[in-house]
């Protein structure tokens, strides 16, 4: 369809008629007189109603083809336009679903290495008192040694 169109419009440029038969008789060359009185030899077109009724219709049935050209060219933007919105819908739904499992995953790291902080702090407070129980431990130590050595003097004279 286009191709005929664009063949209309280039087989005659200054008058677009689908069928060359039906232009018109564009001149005369017959002497008139301008509007100032003056003698003229320019060709003056001629136009019969006829040759005007079928430009009409040429002109009328190229509108109609351009009007239904629109009309499908914005259909197909339509469509497009709709498939691109449902796309972005869809990106949209996965983004958001996306952002909210990894805002769960951050929470769960978070709760979890509050968790390990506070441990790692009950355990250096407790430890703050290890070196009292290390110095408790060598006394007794010290002792058991000298109550080893004071038994085996007496259970084995010399």
């Amino acid at each position: 369809m286009e191709e005929e169109e664009e063949q209309q419009f280039t087989q005659h440029p200054e008058f677009p008629c689908s069928d060359p038969d039906n232009a018109p008789q564009s001149t005369s060359a017959e002497p008139t007189r301008d509007p100032d009185g003056l003698e003229s030899t320019e060709p003056k077109p001629s136009f019969n109603q006829n040759d005007i009724v079928k430009a009409l219709e040429v002109v009328e049935r190229d509108s109609v083809a351009i009007a239904d050209s629109f009309s499908s060219l914005f259909a197909s933007l339509r469509l497009a336009l709709s498939e691109v919105t449902s796309s972005s819908v869809d990106h949209m739904q996965c983004f958001s679903d996306a952002a909210g499992r990894l805002q769960e995953s951050v929470l769960d790291a978070a709760t979890k290495g509050n968790h390990y902080i506070n441990s790692c702090l009950r355990l250096n407070e407790e430890m703050k008192g290890i070196d009292n129980l290390a110095a408790q431990l060598k006394f007794l130590r010290r002792n058991v040694d000298a109550l080893d050595t004071a038994v085996n003097r007496l259970v084995r004279p010399p």
